[in-house]
């Protein structure tokens, strides 16, 4: 902060070599800002008087102040060669390292001063000043204080110390001391009351914290000063878009957006039509905030605020190649841009890139260490990476009177983003109490995955089941090859060959019936919240005989956070060879259902905190020419996050689709899940 203009008053003398001058108005200009009128007055001054101390003093002042720092302190340097203990041309001096930031350089002449005159204002307020732009608060605030007690409630100490007090919170907020950087700025605002800077940096510290009740009731009370309401309703906008209610956002900041014809500061402008068009994203309102982005786009084709709006609007369209050349725009114009760096090193992810996107995300974090979101995104990307084992014991019955214990293991450990070894282990038990039949089944596997191209992966394991049962003892091969494709935005298509064995009672099992399925998965998302699955499967068994399935599900979905969506499901089955008393092998199956589906993901669950699933269906099913038979279908699942290196669900299950009988047919399965990473990275 630069110390009281007129510091240069107290030199005002009665002009001598019988000049007659009065500078009143050069003082004047001095105090008002004005300080290219300043320069212009004390140079005529000085032609005519060029020994002139006041004038000279006044005129370096007026030159630093302008904003030519370099020159005004050599002017200060001459004068203190002219007069080397004139403790005011000291002072001067010391604030002109200040205005040309050597604040290094500054530090210790102030130092200096306050040895010679330690209740000298200006070298107090001065040196508070530079200890705060050496980023060193904690001693600024001791001396911004010292100035005050010389001078109390002098309005340029006051200012120093608010925003010593905001630079200090900052830091610990750099730092991830979140609760001493809320301490501060509470004391900042009982010194400074209702102060909106020190009340928009708490909101901004509740926002990062995720407190986000704390947030919206300080955007409030912010909202209480007519002249910051719409700092506030954007403030507000962003609250309402974290706690996932999107409506609520658009509405406020609309409300935001039509105030603005009475608005003359275009930083207020531009963040809220930046927020407004930020709202009509998150609201899939695409058409609406392309309209804009177009119209300015017209008037300021190359401002980054601009592009990175437009590189936003495609990635929630899924157009992430068109965001990423956006972003290197932004990028080729300032290297530093946070919104640049961070936005290509998601658009890179999204396009499966991930050695560019680790590389990306290096060097925004050596503009941004520390950064919560930045760290935040190299720990997701982490998590894609890093080895992991998956247990999972369940308990099983049906109303046919088997029942069924089960335990697998499941191993990935990545060697690099490419590549990974997989590792996969289970165990069964199985029996019926009416029959008396008993099996156990045994099986392992190993493979990997490698991604062929960004947008096509391979995996593929190969093991064996060992199974015995009552009567039979046998191993079988096992394999299951794929390609994971995405051939299209918002598309992927699975392709598949997975060998397997009958193994859903104990006499399935006992049958040694070995299935080869060829597989086909679709899905298709839209930018308007529809989307459709569809699943194929062409099976021979060892049996002869041979199955087609086909299932596919039309849904809609109404909320993102957490997820809920409805939709129609469709399953047709049918075998060419029809043995009721074996398995349930119609000639012809048809089920429909409608179903309504809630997910909190445990992917985008924060440590400590739980996730969720549950699944309610309904509908009818259809087997051969019989009367149709009303089905239900309910799943759930309760699990909670303990660290981002560990999970734990249970989950449940009970249906009676698929019948073999008129009777009826119901299955219940409920078990426990836990998956743990194995390392930090």
């Amino acid at each position: 902060m630069s110390i009281k203009n007129n510091i240069c008053l107290v030199l005002f003398f009665t002009i001598t070599f019988g000049y007659g001058q009065n500078m009143q108005t050069g003082f004047t200009f001095l105090e008002t800002g004005k300080y290219k009128e300043a320069v212009s007055f004390f140079k005529t001054i000085l032609k005519a008087h060029p020994n002139n101390k006041t004038a000279q003093l006044c005129y370096a002042r007026a030159i630093g102040l302008s904003g030519d720092a370099k020159i005004a302190v050599n002017l200060f340097t001459n004068m203190l060669n002219q007069y080397p203990n004139d403790f005011e041309i000291k002072l001067n001096y010391a604030e002109s390292l200040l205005w040309h930031k050597d604040f290094d350089l500054a530090k210790p002449y102030y130092e200096g001063l306050i040895k010679e005159d330690n209740q000298n204002f200006s070298a107090l307020l001065g040196y508070a000043n530079t200890l705060s732009n050496l980023k060193q608060y904690e001693a600024a605030l001791v001396y911004v204080n010292n100035a005050l007690e010389v001078l109390p409630e002098n309005p340029n100490a006051l200012n120093s110390k608010k925003y010593i007090y905001l630079g200090y919170a900052y830091q610990k907020q750099q730092a991830q001391l979140f609760d001493e950087a809320e301490t501060l700025l509470k004391e900042n605002l009982k010194c400074f009351k209702g102060d909106k800077d020190t009340l928009l940096n708490l909101a901004n510290l509740y926002l990062i914290t995720e407190k986000l009740d704390k947030a919206k009731a300080t955007y409030t009370v912010i909202s209480e000063s007519p002249e910051n309401a719409i700092e506030a309703l954007n403030g507000l906008s962003l609250v309402e878009h974290l706690k996932g209610k999107e409506k609520d956002a658009l509405k406020l900041s609309e409300t935001a957006y039509k105030s603005l014809s009475t608005i003359k500061d275009s930083t207020l402008v531009k963040q809220t039509t930046e927020r407004y068009i930020q709202a009509l994203i998150w609201n899939k309102k695409y058409g609406n905030a392309q309209s804009l982005i177009e119209r300015l786009m017209s008037q300021e084709p190359n401002a980054n605020w601009i592009l990175a709006l437009r590189a936003t609007l495609y990635s929630y369209k899924s157009d992430f190649n068109k965001s990423l050349a956006d972003y290197n725009r932004i990028l080729e114009q300032d290297s530093t841009s946070f919104d640049g760096n961070l936005g290509k090193s998601n658009a890179l992810k999204a396009l499966g890139r991930y050695n560019e996107t680790y590389a990306s995300a290096k060097r925004t974090l050596t503009f941004y260490n520390h950064q919560k979101d930045v760290v935040q995104f190299v720990k997701t990307l982490n998590t894609l990476f890093t080895p992991f084992v998956e247990t999972k014991a369940s308990y099983s019955f049906d109303n046919g009177n088997n029942s069924a214990y089960l335990f697998k293991a499941y191993l990935e450990y990545p060697t690099s983003t490419t590549f990974k070894w997989i590792a996969d282990y289970g165990y069964r038990t199985t029996s019926n109490s009416v029959t008396d039949i008993k099996a156990t089944s045994h099986n392992f596997s190993l493979g990997l995955g490698y991604r062929l191209l960004p947008n096509i992966t391979f995996k593929g394991t190969a093991g064996v089941i060992s199974a015995k049962t009552d009567t039979n003892n046998y191993t079988r091969f096992l394999t299951d090859l794929s390609l994971k494709i995405k051939p299209f935005k918002l598309q992927t298509l699975d392709i598949g060959y997975k060998r397997d064995v009958q193994n859903f009672n104990a006499e399935l099992l006992d049958r040694d019936i070995v299935m080869d399925n060829f597989y086909v998965n679709y899905n298709l998302n839209t930018n308007f919240n529809l989307g459709w699955f569809t699943q194929y499967y062409y099976t021979t068994q060892s049996d002869n005989n041979t199955r087609n399935l086909l299932f596919t599900s039309l849904y809609y979905n109404i909320l993102t956070q957490p997820t809920l969506k409805t939709g129609l499901n469709y399953q047709y089955i049918a075998f060419k060879n029809q043995v009721p008393t074996i398995y349930f092998s119609p000639e012809r199956f048809n089920a429909g259902e409608v179903f309504i589906n809630l997910i909190k993901d445990e992917v985008i669950t924060k440590p400590k905190a739980w996730f969720y699933e549950l699944t309610a269906a309904t509908g009818y099913q259809f087997i051969e020419n019989n009367e149709k038979q009303s089905t239900y279908r309910m799943q759930g699942k309760l699990g909670y996050k303990f660290s981002e290196r560990s999970l734990l669900n249970v989950y449940g299950t009970r249906s009676n689709i698929a019948s073999a009988t008129a009777a009826g047919f119901t299955f219940t399965e409920v078990g426990v899940r836990f998956r743990w990473y194995l390392e930090d990275n």
